[in-house]
Order: C-alpha cells, then structure tokens, then sequence
C-alpha cells in the first residue's frame, strides 16, 4: 500500500484511523472492526405471567433484550446466589452462566434476557446492589446463544481448515481487542515470548505460528486464565497444523466462451505472481499500487500471506495466473483489491473477482469492503458499481475511495463481536 494510499485513508478516517492504518510491507495484522449493534426487536422471550407493576410485569417481560454481562463476586458461600436472586426479582432469566475462579474473588460471566424496559445502567446497579463489581455489560444477539464448548469447537474446526482463520477465531472468541504480529527477536536479542504465553491482565502475548509473538490487548475487560487458555489453544492448533490453505476451485466462465480457474492462493504462488507482474504495463502496476511500479514485488510476499486477509488467483488451463484478487483486514472495513493481466483485462475477470471476495467478506461477517484506486480506473469503478451494493465515493488528490455496505442477509453468519487488529 502505498504512502498515497494511506494518507488518503488517514484523512478519511480520522485521527483514530491514521493511528491504525500501517505500511503493508511490515509484518503483522490489519486492523479489522466490527460493530456490535443490540437486537432490533423481541429475541424470542417467552411471556410471563404475573400482575406486578414496572419492568418486571408480564407486559414488560415480553418485550425482551439480551445481554452480555461479567462481574466478580466475592468468594465465598452465598455470593452467587444473592447476585441471582437479585436478577430473578427484576425478572431477568438467566440463560447461561461461566465461573472464572480468581485469586481473590470470582468473575462470573453470564448471557442474559432481561426485559426490554430495564435498561442497561439500571441492570448494573441491581447488579452492584447484589454484591458484583467491575461489572461489564454489553447487547447480545442469538449468535450469543451457543454454548461456549460448541463455540470453541467450531472455531478450531474452522482454524483447522484454513490457516487464514486464525485472526477469525481469535476476534469470535475474545470480543473487541487489538491484535498484533511482532516479529521474532534479532539474533542476539532478548528471549521473545515463552512457550507457554503470558497473561498480564487486559494483555496476553502468545507464541506465533511463523515464529515472532501475537499480543492481544482489550482494555476495556481483562482477560480470564479460560479465555486466555482458549486463545492459546487455538494458537497452538494453528502452530501444529502448518500453513494450510483449502485446494477446492471453481470455474469463471467468461462472455466469449472461455473458461478460466479461480482458486485460494497463497505463498507457494509467489514466482508464478511475480511472472504476472513482469507480464502486466507499468500502467496497470501503477493503478493496482498506487506507487512506484518497481516496489509492486515486494508487496507480494505480504498479500499472498494468510495472515493479513485471503488471496484469489485466476488461472488458465496452462496454469498461468492472470489474475489476482486480495480481500485484506483492515479497520472498520476491509480492502478488496484486483490486478489482471493486461491482455486479459475486459473480459468480466475483475467482475468475477470482486465479487466472490465480497461474498468472501459478507461470510466472514464484514460489514463494509472498500477500495482505493484513481478516478481514472473506469474497470474497477465499474465492478464496484456491478456489486449492486450501496456506494459511497470519496476522492482525495486524484486518490478514489470506494466503499460498499453489504447486505448483512447474504453474510448468512455474522460475527458477534467487533475486534481491532493491527499491523506491526
């Protein structure tokens, strides 16, 4: 990503974007975010009977919120239950409940429907009546509703199948948090994280798969010793299983009849893009870059990496790419961005494209996907258009930013929690 590139993000975003916004060419994450919107409507609660008054009547009940919520109690006989009777009495259900044993004390993490008349700041304090402090609370959704083992699970399931699910996983378990990939240590230099990882409070550093360490930060709730051994488990999967990328293929039939390969890239395809490269004008590097045309290699290595995003490759019946389209994390939104070989350019490959990394991004629970060109780039102006999506356009000298908001209906999944991860 070139230096354009960025100040054009940086400007677009504000203070907090350009602190996240980071050279492509370094190591580590893009930072990618989710927001967390509450239910629009009843989730499902059944009705209560009763006659009392206020936000525990029957009226009320039926109207239902879910919540997210963690607070620490003090360890001893009675603590709990008093925090739920406490609950039952403003007719809060309790639908699941976690203990996170402590040193001193226990953090207690519960998912909650509460009626929909009992807001948020009036539930806390019923909360810190009972005995709970450093209480946390937050809007569910039914995404909530799957019990923790099941979540896990399918999370290593995911992680087993695609090395490119790490940074996935992680956000889904952990909630909103900074994640960054720090290099290894220089030879000579100090030791870098144990085997074993380090939980400091709202920060825990994990070994790296490709060597280096993987800091996770969320300042606003401090890590349990069970989420931190999840986290570290789902590391270590991804560590024993290798790098990883799944071989299944389609086929891009194009308007004059022929047909064409699209298939996940990664690493091992790195001279056979760098071929592209030597093949495409300086025009079309310029375009796709945004810099200069002799640094477009050094971006490769990066881009092909299942770390920071996922790589479509188009090729021939000869095996030849001759098109490469990246869906990066990055921010509040995520980059889409195409380069196709100039004597295959005009035959509906860019449309292909960007359209199954959009369909890529909607699955992976984005709700924006972005691209930076130039005005001048009518090819990508025009698939942006085809998606059909809502566009915002903004141009900042001579550099195009074009966003689409995706219909949250064709994700089929979306994640439940928001993340930062930020590249080092």
């Amino acid at each position: 990503m070139s230096d354009v590139t960025r100040s054009a993000k940086n400007r677009r975003r504000g203070a907090a974007g350009a602190a996240a916004a980071i050279t492509a060419g370094l190591g580590g994450w893009w930072t990618r975010r989710h927001g967390h919107a509450p239910p629009a409507r009843d989730t499902g609660a059944r009705p209560r009977a009763g006659t009392e008054t206020g936000a525990g009547t029957a009226a009320g009940a039926a109207e239902s919120a879910l919540w997210r919520m963690r607070t620490t109690v003090r360890d001893e006989p009675g603590s709990l239950a008093a925090l739920c009777t406490a609950l039952a009495e403003r007719w809060v259900d309790i639908l699941s409940l976690q203990t996170h044993p402590l040193a001193e004390g226990t953090v207690d993490e519960f998912l909650l429907r509460a009626p929909a008349a009992l807001p948020g700041p009036e539930l806390t304090a019923v909360v810190a009546a009972a005995g709970g402090t450093d209480t946390w609370l937050e809007r569910a959704d039914a995404h909530d509703l799957v019990d923790a083992p099941t979540r896990v699970l399918g999370l290593a399931a995911r992680t087993a199948l695609d090395a490119a699910e790490l940074p996935l996983a992680l956000r889904q378990l952990l909630g909103r948090c900074t994640i960054r990939s720090l290099p290894a240590p220089a030879a000579g230099a100090a030791a870098g994280v144990p085997a074993e990882g380090v939980l400091d409070g709202t920060v825990m550093r994990l070994r790296a798969p490709e060597g280096g360490t993987i800091s996770v930060e969320r300042p606003h709730l401090p890590f349990t010793p069970t989420e931190f051994a999840r986290a570290r488990a789902l590391v270590e999967l991804d560590a024993r299983l290798g790098p990883r990328v799944p071989r299944g293929q389609e086929t891009l039939a194009l308007p004059e009849g022929a047909d064409l390969t699209v298939r996940r890239a990664d690493p091992g395809d790195l001279a056979a893009a760098k071929a592209m490269h030597d093949r495409c004008s300086p025009r079309t590097l310029g375009l796709r870059y945004h810099g200069p045309v002799g640094d477009a290699d050094r971006y490769l290595g990066h881009l092909l990496s299942p770390r920071f995003g996922r790589t479509l490759a188009v090729q021939t019946a000869a095996g030849r790419i001759v098109g490469l389209g990246h869906l990066l994390w990055d921010g509040d939104e995520t980059e889409v961005a195409l380069l196709v070989e100039d004597a295959w350019q005009r035959r509906g490959i860019g449309a292909g494209l960007l359209a199954r990394l959009v369909a890529m991004a909607a699955e992976a629970g984005c709700a924006r996907v972005y691209a930076v060109t130039q005005a001048s780039n009518t090819a990508m102006v025009a698939a942006m258009r085809g998606l059909g999506l809502p566009l915002d356009y903004q141009i900042e000298e001579g550099t195009l930013v074009i966003t689409a908001t995706l219909d949250p209906a064709a994700a089929g999944t979306r994640s439940p929690h928001g993340q930062r991860v930020t590249q080092e």
